[in-house]
């Protein structure tokens, strides 16, 4: 839970800064000067050659693996890894720790952007302060200087950033704290210029007043970070008073999270809040979970809002630059209010989540539309984003240069596109394809002033769908058809020619919890997808993958994370993977993001390996981060002396929170086993929202999954789906995507082929009710399915539509 520290409640927390300043370095009310915008400072004033070339220094960052601290290792500053060999250095030197950390999310006090191994801000620090034989001189006389990449050490960064928000009311990246040798935070703040400017100390000022007050007031630091850290550590591992919500809660979070979410809208432009604009996912989650409940209860002009608002989100994001229509996947967020021009870099955890909420919305509607985006999320990550074994890589970056051994490298320069050039390669289409996308020799990125206000993108476009193809077609004199096929030839032709171009530095670190969102989306699609009509028409770059080679994708990956990031002996993951397994462990996301991708994997049609996996790794969670007498669970194991804080995080952000995955886990494991493992499970959920409940009551909106995972529990029975045949049919394949043809959050499926012999044993020790329904319904030359809820099954049913049509019946009241 993220619990912000005021001024006045922790006074000693501001002793550092009022020694440096009358003003903390980067107090909430500081204002920039310049708009917030991520063209500010942007790579085309930083040459290339300084991250490659000039090799007059290394340091031991060489030796390292992540590309973000590679970019370092030849810094003129003596960087260190994470790790003992630095704590022990800045022991023996009696000097303090300098902390710099890479971001991966955005937090809206202080407009630093988000990135991996590329973030602009991390660069711009890079080239005018490690790059500096001055600065570097400074740090490296006072300070032992450390080098974190926030993806591999995620636990580290978030006891910092904690640290920086409590005390500045706001945070962001490249996080660069000061730490006492025992690391304890001194002092601490985001990007710093190398010299004083705009009223604000440079990094030089900095590292002189920070060795100034260590050998003159070093005690009073000292306490100071200590009873900080104190303070933090109290406030973030709150424990819960009962063993589960008070009743009522549940129902009344859902509802307040919703009418918060609705009071947010944007009815012009789509979409939740106001720029910059993240394709927040786990805020659809929310609002279809809550459609389908008001649609239960027979609300139905309440549910057709809810869905009427997400549909249109969902339409505007598709069709806005923050979806790449050439190459498909979507970018990070948009700058604007209208989801045009974006930060250009590409996350996995965003294609696997934007991939499942698509399919959703397909799942509801039946529009190919829906279908349509999420096949084009998932045909970039096949084409683009996997590895030589089926691992899937992390984020693709947002700058690269304008022509091959170009100096210097500009965000958007691979994906934007002048109007000569679109009509150079596509000749007599180019004017269709330029109305459609609203390309203009001006360039187009005027639709908001906030798209481009310093002008760096003149008479450069962004693809944008301001106009509905059928309109078009009709002005055309064609079939929306033929309009569509010319479109996608079109694509096509600018697909190729972009892939001359240099291409984005590609983030092949594989990351657990990533890898789990999107091994769920390959998964689903597998099955979700097979409701499209027969005969569905696509165009490029969507390239008509069969569904059933998405749940190949999911197992491939799944294969490779149980191949080279699982310990079969200590049933222990390893948190990511770049040409070996790192040195840190897995985090609770990272198991909780797995087990949920593995339930799906196994749900949707893998092998029953999968959720004996995902029941193991679930074992393992609860041994290391469970608190067992407190409820929920730590982001941490706690193992690692030198990590400071255990958190018991709660914010669905542009990722989910460990806690809201978890709960969900728990909830759907309860409803495939039984007996008392079955109630172990519920137990644990119970109590995990139980730790929550103020959040849940006052800040709904922040915990939006959470919010669903709380009403998911309050279910009397989930609706259970039992498929029995033989797995290899085609029979059986169509049967399992009836199962799952409509959008239904509270449903389980289970499938069980009785002549298996694993499968059996599996069931008649851990749910005998399968087994008995197996071994009664097995016939060898069909698949029978039954429905069953509240201790009733529905008779036998062989057909896909049969069950279809069951499934789709409304609940009695």
């Amino acid at each position: 839970m993220l619990h912000r520290m005021t001024h006045s409640s922790s006074p000693s927390l501001l002793l550092l800064p009022r020694l440096l300043s009358h003003q903390p370095f980067l107090s909430s009310n500081f204002k920039f000067p310049f708009p917030l915008s991520p063209k500010r400072l942007t790579l085309n004033l930083i040459p290339m050659a300084s991250y490659h070339s000039l090799h007059n220094h290394t340091n031991r960052l060489a030796s390292e693996q992540s590309p973000y601290l590679l970019q370092h290792a030849h810094n003129p500053v003596d960087w260190y890894p994470w790790g003992e060999e630095a704590f022990a250095e800045a022991r023996r030197r009696d000097v303090p720790i300098f902390l710099s950390t890479l971001p991966v999310l955005f937090l809206t006090a202080i407009p630093f952007e988000v990135g991996y191994s590329t973030c602009h801000w991390c660069h711009v620090m890079e080239v005018e302060s490690f790059e500096d034989a001055a600065v570097a001189k400074l740090l490296n006389d006072w300070f032992v200087s450390i080098k974190v990449d926030r993806e591999e050490r995620p636990d580290v960064d978030k006891v910092y950033m904690t640290y920086v928000q409590a005390l500045y009311g706001g945070g962001g990246w490249p996080l660069s704290v000061f730490l006492s040798p025992d690391l304890k935070p001194l002092m601490g703040g985001t990007y710093f210029p190398p010299d004083d400017k705009y009223g604000r100390p440079g990094f030089k000022t900095i590292l002189r007043k920070v060795k100034q007050a260590w050998d003159s007031k070093r005690d009073m630091l000292i306490k100071s970070g200590a009873f900080a850290i104190e303070q933090l550590s109290e406030a973030m591992s709150a424990s819960a008073d009962t063993d589960k919500l008070p009743d009522g809660v549940p129902a009344d979070a859902l509802r307040l999270c919703s009418e918060q979410l609705s009071g947010s809208y944007d009815p012009k432009f789509g979409g939740f809040g106001s720029a910059p604009k993240f394709p927040r996912p786990v805020e659809i989650n929310l609002m279809l979970y809550h459609s389908k409940k008001l649609e239960e209860a027979g609300k139905l002009d309440g549910a057709n809002g809810s869905q009427k608002m997400v549909f249109f989100s969902l339409q505007c994001m598709a069709k806005g630059g923050i979806h790449d229509h050439i190459g498909g996947g979507f970018h990070r967020y948009s700058v604007d209010e209208c989801w045009h021009v974006p930060h250009f870099e590409k996350m996995l955890y965003d294609q696997g989540q934007l991939a499942n909420v698509y399919l959703d919305a397909f799942s509801i509607t039946k529009d190919n539309f829906y279908s349509y985006i999420s096949r084009g999320i998932l045909d970039y990550l096949k084409r683009d984003m996997i590895g030589p074994e089926g691992e899937i890589f992390s984020a693709e970056d947002a700058d690269s240069a304008e022509t091959e051994g170009a100096a210097r490298k500009k965000e958007g320069a691979f994906y934007i596109w002048e109007s000569k050039e679109v009509q150079d390669i596509l000749g007599e289409h180019a004017a269709l394809f330029e109305e459609h996308y609203y390309i203009k020799q001006s360039g187009n990125c005027d639709l908001s002033e906030m798209s481009d206000p310093h002008n760096e993108f003149k008479e450069k476009n962004v693809l944008i769908e301001r106009k509905e193809p059928s309109e078009l077609a009709s002005k055309y004199g064609m079939s929306v058809e033929t309009y569509q096929e010319i479109l996608g030839e079109c694509r096509r032709k600018l697909f190729e020619a972009r892939s001359r171009r240099p291409k984005p530095h590609l983030d092949d670190k594989v990351i657990v919890s990533w890898n789990g969102l999107a091994v769920s989306s390959f998964a689903r699609s597998s099955k979700i997808l097979k409701g499209e009509v027969e005969g569905s028409k696509f165009y490029f770059p969507v390239v008509g993958t069969e569904p059933k080679e998405y749940l190949k994708i999911a197992e491939k990956a799944a294969f490779f994370i149980r191949k080279h990031l699982y310990d079969v002996e200590t049933r222990r993951l390893y948190h990511s993977f770049r040409r070996s397994p790192s040195k840190a462990p897995g985090f609770l996301d990272d198991y909780a993001f797995l087990i949920s991708g593995l339930l799906d994997l196994y749900e949707f049609g893998g092998g029953i390996s999968w959720l004996l996996w995902a029941i193991e790794l679930q074992e393992t969670q609860d041994s290391l981060f469970l608190d067992k007498a407190g409820g929920g669970y730590f982001n941490n194991t706690g193992e690692d002396s030198s990590v400071l804080l255990r958190v018991k995080e709660d914010h669905d952000g542009a990722e989910p929170s460990g806690n809201s995955v978890s709960a969900i886990n728990l909830i759907r494991l309860a409803s495939v086993v039984s007996g008392s493992m079955a109630e172990n499970y519920k137990r644990n959920a119970e109590h995990l929202l139980a730790v929550f409940e103020k959040r849940l009551k006052d800040m709904a909106m922040a915990v939006p999954l959470m919010c669903c995972a709380a009403d998911m529990l309050r279910v009397p029975s989930r609706k259970q789906v039992v498929v029995v045949g033989g797995r290899t049919s085609e029979e059986f394949e169509n049967m399992l995507a009836a199962a799952h043809a409509l959008y239904d959050p509270n449903r389980t499926v289970i499938h069980i082929d009785p002549s298996n012999k694993e499968e059996m044993e599996f069931w008649e020790v851990n749910n005998n009710n399968v087994s008995l329904m197996a071994k009664n319904n097995y016939d060898v030359n069909k698949v029978i399915a039954l429905v069953c809820q509240n201790f009733t099954c529905s008779p036998p049913l062989t057909d896909p539509s049969s069950l279809e049509a069951v499934l789709s019946k409304k609940p009695s009241s």
